[in-house]
């Protein structure tokens, strides 16, 4: 599986959040953007569209910039993947439906729908939580130092 652009900056995006996260606090694009080095007008895409799926509120003005709508025990990676990937969950089209619909039936029972279902499950039990905690986790580790 390969993730868009939009898909892995609004990952990292929201981990970030996440990680800063105060319920009373809004996090700006700028302070995103020279965080990862990402550009601030590509993020105003991805927020855009992370705001229409719900994952984010946004207000406008000096003290403005965006914040989680929920918890982040409460937001999913599905929530946030099936907010910016656009093509990415969409079913699987007909490759031989008019030749041969007794194959094609069988290719969607067989594959396409449970590898769908595998996806969407797996990504609905990670959190933007579970997805701090495991940062955390690494950044423990990448801090250990060697001696020989």
């Amino acid at each position: 599986m390969r993730l868009s652009a939009k898909g892995r900056y609004a990952l990292v995006s929201t981990i970030h959040m996440a990680q800063n996260y105060n319920k009373d606090e809004y996090i700006t694009l700028i302070s995103i953007s020279e965080r990862f080095n990402i550009s601030k007008i590509y993020l105003e895409q991805v927020f855009s569209l992370l705001k229409r799926g719900g994952v984010v509120n946004s207000i406008k003005g000096s003290q403005g910039g965006y914040q989680l709508a929920d918890i982040p025990e409460k937001i999913t990676v599905y929530d946030i993947l099936s907010s910016v990937e656009t093509t990415l969950f969409e079913s699987t089209e007909d490759t031989i439906g008019e030749q041969a619909p007794e194959i094609e039936t069988a290719v969607k029972a067989l594959i396409y729908e449970p590898l769908d279902s595998a996806v969407k499950d797996l990504l609905s039990n990670i959190s933007l939580s579970d997805l701090v905690a495991e940062v955390e986790k690494n950044k423990g580790e990448s801090a250990l130092m060697y001696f020989i």
